[in-house]
Order: C-alpha cells, then sequence, then structure tokens
C-alpha cells in the first residue's frame, strides 16, 4: 500500500501546527502561516513533500469549498443586485490593469504578446485569499465586500476567454474555430440550469432527502450537488471555482441551506488550508534570495498598481473615498487562477523559466502581505480623510447629483440613519409611521437616487467623514442610529458624532457580542449585537413550546436583556460620568409614546376623567399635537384625536392600560405587551 500521501498530509498538519502557534503568539495572520509551512516542506527547501501534485489536488478542493459556502451565504437575488460590480466593475478593473501592465512590460523590452500576457497574469487577484479574510473580519456584507466579491466573480469567469487567446497570443493557430461561440452556448445553457435548480429541482430533493432523517444521506446529498455543478462548468471551459459559486446560489434558495454549510464548513477549513501550502510550495526560495530586493521592489509595484486600479474602479463606480482605497488595496494581490494562467503560458513560449521565477516569487509576496495590506487599509483611509476636503473624493463621484435637498437643513430634533439596508429600512419604516423627522445616509449611489425618486429623505455619502454628518444636520438631531455592517465604520462613525454632537443619543449595530464593550467606550449609549439578540429570541420561542404563559415569556426576556446588557456593559460604563439613566435609576420602569388613533372616544376627555395615576400607576409625562409639544400636561388637560402620549409606568401596568383603551389607540404589539 502506497502512504506517500498520508504522509505528505501528517507532514503537512504537522509543521503547520508548529508554524501556526508561534504565527499566533506573535499575532500574524494564519494565512501566512500555511504559506511559510508551504515553502519549508515543498521542494526548495526541506523537499520532505514528495507529491506535490497530490496536495495540488487537494488545494483544489479547498477553492471549490471556499466558494461553495459564499454562494450558500448569497442568493440570486443579491447576486442579482451585485451585477453592476460584476460586469462594469469587473470589466473595467482587468481591462485598466492589463492595458497598464502591457505598457510597462514594453517599456522593459518584452514583446507585445507577452507583455500583454503579463498583463493578463496581474489583472487577476485572489479569490481564496480575500473572500477568507473578509469572511474572518465578517466584512462580506460591506460595501468593499459586496464590490470586492463582484470583481472577483469577473476574473473567475474572464479567466476561460484568456485562456482560449493564450495559444493565439503565442502565435499558434486555432484548433476549433467555433470555440468561442460554443463556450457561449454552454455558458448560456449553465445559467438556465442554476435558475431551474434554484426554482425547482433542489428544493424538491431535499426535501426528499430530509423526510428520510438520514444526515449521512443529506450530507452525500450537497457534495454531490457541489463537485458535480464544479465538473460540469469545467467540462463547458469555465472554473470549478465558479461551479462551485454555482452550486452554492443553487442551495441557498432552499430552506435547508442553514444545515448544508454547517456540514461543509469543516471540510473547506482543512481543505483551505493545503491550498496556501501548496502555493507556498512554488516558491523557489534560493532565486527569490539571490533577486530579493528586484522582486521585493516589482511586488511594492504590483501592489501599488492593482490597488490603484481596483480603487479608481470602485470611484468610477460612485462610492467614496473610504470604501475606494479599502476596496482597492483588498484586491492588491496577485491571484490563484494566475498560476494556472501562467502554466499555459509557459507551454506555448510566453513565459521562459526566469520571468516565471519571477512571475511566482513575486505573486507569493503580494499574496502574502495581503493580511497585512487589507488590515492597514481602514487606519490609511481615516488617516486621508482627515487631511481631505474634496467632497468629491470624500462623499464619491456622484456626490453633486445627490445631494441632499434644501428641506433637509431644517431638519431639527430629528433622527439619522447610517445605512439602508434592512436595519436602515425598517427604522424608517418605523419613524415614518410615528410622525418622527429623520434623514438617511447610504453611500450606494445607485440606492439613494432609487429612494429619492420615491420621495425617501437619503442623502449620498460616506458617513464616517464630519462633513457628511454636518450635511445630515447633526448638531441639531436628536437620536443616531448605526445600522450598517461595517465594524470599522461603525466605530469611526460613533466617535465623529459624538465629537460633533455630545448630546446625541447613539444606537448602534453590531453582529458580536465582544464588540459591545469597545463600541460603548467609544459613545454609544446603546450597542444591539445580532448574536445576543438572536439567542434571547431562541429562548422566547423555547418558551412558547413548553407552554410558559406569554406574560411569563415577557417578564423572562426583559430581565435577560436588562441583566445581559448590563453586564456587558458594565466595564465601559464605569469609566462614563455618572449622569443620570432612567434605566438604571428606575429599574422596572419604562416610558412608551402611544398614539389615540383619528375616531378617538376619548376625544375632549381630561387627563383627571381618565384618573390614568390612580387607575394603572401611569404618568402621562408629555403630550405631542402635531407640532406642538405639551410638557408636563396638567389634570385639566383635554386629549384629542391623534395625540401622542408619553406615557411613564410599570410594564404589566402599561399592559393593563392597553386593554383599556382598546382599540382607540396604537401603543403596544402583542409581543411586547401579551393580551
Amino acid at each position: 500500500m502506497d502512504l506517500t500521501l498520508f504522509t505528505d498530509i501528517e507532514i503537512i498538519f504537522g509543521l503547520s501546527i508548529i508554524i501556526l502557534l508561534l504565527f499566533h503568539r506573535i499575532r500574524l495572520s494564519p494565512v501566512l502561516g500555511f504559506l511559510v509551512t508551504g515553502m519549508i516542506a515543498g521542494p526548495h527547501v526541506l523537499g520532505i513533500i514528495q507529491d506535490v501534485e497530490q496536495v495540488e489536488i487537494l488545494a483544489e478542493i479547498g477553492i471549490i469549498l471556499l466558494l461553495f459556502t459564499i454562494g450558500v451565504e448569497m442568493s440570486i437575488k443579491e447576486l442579482w443586485d451585485i451585477k453592476r460590480f460584476v460586469l462594469v466593475g469587473g470589466g473595467l478593473q482587468v481591462i485598466i490593469t492589463s492595458v497598464l501592465v502591457y505598457y510597462i512590460s514594453l517599456s522593459l523590452g518584452y514583446g507585445s504578446s507577452t507583455a500583454l500576457f503579463m498583463g493578463f497574469l496581474v489583472s487577476l487577484s485572489s479569490t481564496a485569499i480575500v473572500l477568507k479574510l473578509l469572511q474572518e473580519k465578517g466584512e462580506m456584507y460591506t460595501p468593499y465586500g459586496k464590490i470586492s466579491l463582484g470583481i472577483l466573480i469577473f476574473q473567475d469567469i474572464v479567466i476561460v476567454p484568456m485562456i482560449l487567446l493564450t495559444p493565439i497570443l503565442a502565435g499558434v493557430p486555432s484548433t476549433s474555430g467555433d470555440s468561442a461561440f460554443t463556450f457561449l452556448l454552454k455558458g448560456i445553457g449553465i445559467v438556465l440550469f442554476v435558475i431551474v435548480a434554484a426554482r425547482w429541482i433542489m428544493p424538491a430533493l431535499l426535501f426528499r432527502i430530509v423526510k428520510t432523517r438520514n444526515r449521512e444521506l443529506f450530507l452525500v446529498t450537497i457534495i454531490f450537488t457541489v463537485f458535480g455543478t464544479a465538473w460540469l462548468t469545467s467540462n463547458a471551459g469555465l472554473s470549478l471555482a465558479l461551479g462551485a459559486f454555482l452550486a452554492g446560489l443553487i442551495i441557498s434558495e432552499s430552506e435547508y441551506s442553514h444545515q448544508a454549510i454547517g456540514n461543509m464548513l469543516p471540510f473547506k477549513d482543512v481543505f483551505m488550508s493545503f491550498f496556501f501550502v501548496s502555493i507556498g510550495m512554488l516558491m523557489d526560495v534560493s532565486f527569490f534570495l539571490d533577486n530579493i530586493v528586484i522582486l521585493l521592489a516589482l511586488a511594492a509595484v504590483v501592489i501599488f498598481l492593482k490597488s490603484a486600479t481596483a480603487g479608481l474602479v470602485t470611484f468610477l463606480l460612485g462610492y467614496p473615498l473610504r470604501t475606494t482605497l479599502i476596496t482597492g488595496m483588498a484586491l492588491a494581490q496577485v491571484g490563484e487562477f494566475s498560476f494556472i494562467l501562467s502554466s499555459f503560458g509557459r507551454e506555448y513560449g510566453l513565459l521562459d523559466d526566469g520571468l516565471y521565477q519571477s512571475f511566482l516569487a513575486v505573486s507569493i509576496v503580494t499574496m502574502a502581505a495581503t493580511p497585512f495590506v487589507m488590515a492597514s487599509s481602514h487606519s490609511l483611509s481615516h488617516r486621508l480623510l482627515k487631511k481631505t476636503t474634496n467632497r468629491i473624493l470624500i462623499n464619491g463621484l456622484f456626490s453633486k447629483s445627490t445631494d441632499p435637498v434644501k428641506e433637509d437643513k431644517e431638519l431639527h430634533d430629528h433622527l439619522i440613519i447610517i445605512g439602508y439596508g434592512f436595519n436602515g429600512k425598517t427604522v424608517s419604516n418605523s419613524a415614518n409611521t410615528a410622525g418622527i423627522p429623520y434623514v438617511i445616509i447610504e453611500t450606494n449611489p445607485e440606492t439613494v437616487r432609487h429612494e429619492r425618486q420615491h420621495g425617501e429623505m437619503i442623502h449620498y455619502g460616506d458617513a464616517t467623514h464630519q462633513t457628511v454628518l454636518d450635511s445630515a444636520n447633526i448638531n441639531s438631531a436628536r437620536v443616531l442610529v448605526v445600522g450598517i455592517s461595517d465594524y470599522i465604520a461603525t466605530r469611526t462613525i460613533i466617535d465623529v458624532a459624538r465629537r460633533m454632537n455630545p448630546e446625541i443619543y447613539i444606537i448602534a449595530r453590531t453582529r458580536y457580542m465582544n464588540e459591545i464593550k469597545a463600541l460603548s467606550q467609544m459613545g454609544a449609549n446603546e450597542v444591539i449585537p445580532e448574536e445576543y439578540e438572536t439567542s434571547v429570541e431562541i429562548f422566547s420561542r423555547l418558551l412558547k413550546k413548553y407552554l410558559v404563559p406569554e406574560e411569563e415569556i415577557y417578564r423572562f426576556t426583559r430581565e435577560i436583556r436588562a441583566n445581559g446588557y448590563s453586564m456587558l456593559r458594565e466595564h465601559s460604563m464605569a469609566e462614563k460620568d455618572n449622569t443620570f439613566n432612567l434605566k438604571d435609576e428606575l429599574p422596572g420602569v419604562e416610558v412608551t409614546s402611544l398614539k389615540l388613533k383619528d375616531n378617538c372616544s376619548f376625544h375632549g376627555s381630561t387627563l383627571k376623567d381618565l384618573n390614568l395615576r390612580n387607575r394603572y400607576g401611569a404618568t402621562v409625562l408629555a403630550i405631542r399635537r402635531s407640532e406642538q409639544i405639551i410638557e408636563n400636561p396638567t389634570g385639566d388637560t383635554e386629549l384629542r384625536s391623534s395625540d401622542t402620549c408619553i406615557v411613564l409606568a410599570k410594564p404589566e401596568k402599561m399592559c393593563q392600560l392597553r386593554k383599556f383603551l382598546g382599540e382607540d389607540a396604537e401603543a403596544f404589539s402583542s409581543e411586547n405587551c401579551p393580551v
């Protein structure tokens, strides 16, 4: 029995453990650790790995599984939403980069065919590295995450025509005159297959599989779907990785996508390590050391050039300076598909041995530098924004065409909403229903134009910059809601907003509980972690299954939120001044607004007539009547239809008050006040 592959895998894992532990202590990226593992174990240093091709096969599986998980986490609708990034962004990035590298290569003395081929190689970025780092940081759904994904998808597709053009560049006649037409037909067929499979075939199939309650059968079905779709696209002339991404999209449309991704994640992490190790094995360390100065200089030029071109494309798409810089620096490396393309170039004589080794060395250096480049992009963009006063650079190319209307300047005591995703839409709809004046700030120019046409009060701009918040009259605003998924941008927005308006009440959304302390220290009054709220919702539904009364569930969840958030914030709150806080000083008491309906039967009744304080222990603190605010109303104050009353009481008394008001008021949902 040949144990060569088994031995190689053991060597890779054993060496990886040692190197990753060392890199963890010095706080270096695991990606860099796997690259170093490959360099050490590969044929150019210790030479202890005998079968490099077998490792490369395992690496290919890692790329397939990575693209599958990305596809599952998206949907066909979400992919359609980023079509502009794929077609326009990806197309411009590849063309501009290829042209620049072409002229640089010509100036260095290379022939036109080799120069254009080098442009192809440098234009591609690493899908595996960029998406892995974005996933680890939870930045896939940020503006720069979506733009990066769109451009990377285009690059995965354009590798096919690049491969078809390689023999033509080398002067070798094409053997199949209809290959391009055949490729187009196959591509259209695959797109139709994905749509049909996602809508009808896969949901029905997975339903029957799940009914068996056989976990092994479900797992085998998912694996078959992934590799089957990848095989299909490969035979059509497309990449395996693109097929895996399409398989993920197919499964994402079913209700079993979360189970599928949960089953595949452990496999993805294992096989992705082989990908980075295999890249490290390609490095000829002796060649690199002999030419280290020039190779590092070339790598720096490539990083700068690719950052500039990808950033320029992002700017042309209409995004502000911060998104432009972060996107550009995320796509600054040479990609794994460039290695596949370079092998064709070497085969057809477009690359000699020296140029091939130089390309490999420069590419691997750019890959190894990616974690550091991406990590520094946020601080660099923050420093540049502080020094920049040009409005077009700050807000984006389309900032003038999406300027706020004059009425925005008259906003006072209003709500500012950052981001118009699901959270932003929900908050704005609620504010509109309650009659609360608000303004939205969004970085997607298409969203801004579309919503403005429908009468939405929305600004275009990057809220991390002071001038953008100033355009929303932050100095006179009462509340700021930060509903974006970019944690670093959220911190910056909170810091800038707190300095501009020390009195504003800031509510921020975050994904994880461990981010609460930092955001509170930056100045957020309330931080809502999705992770924590999900656990509370699970707890609530669990109690319903055990037939616990609604009022008890409501009381339990209130206590969990009160105790949980206070524990999470206790350290950061201790560092703040001892200002009065109603929730802290009067636990178990809440302030809620209730709006009387137009045909309210209490119209003309005084507060003394209703006797709310003696009946329900409820105190009316204020009444909003159109534009008028009646503060501290007396017993003789009359209520009128459409009045909004600000009421203070204990939760259980609020519920009794709701029953008393009946159909005359819109006050509490049954979720917050069970009947």
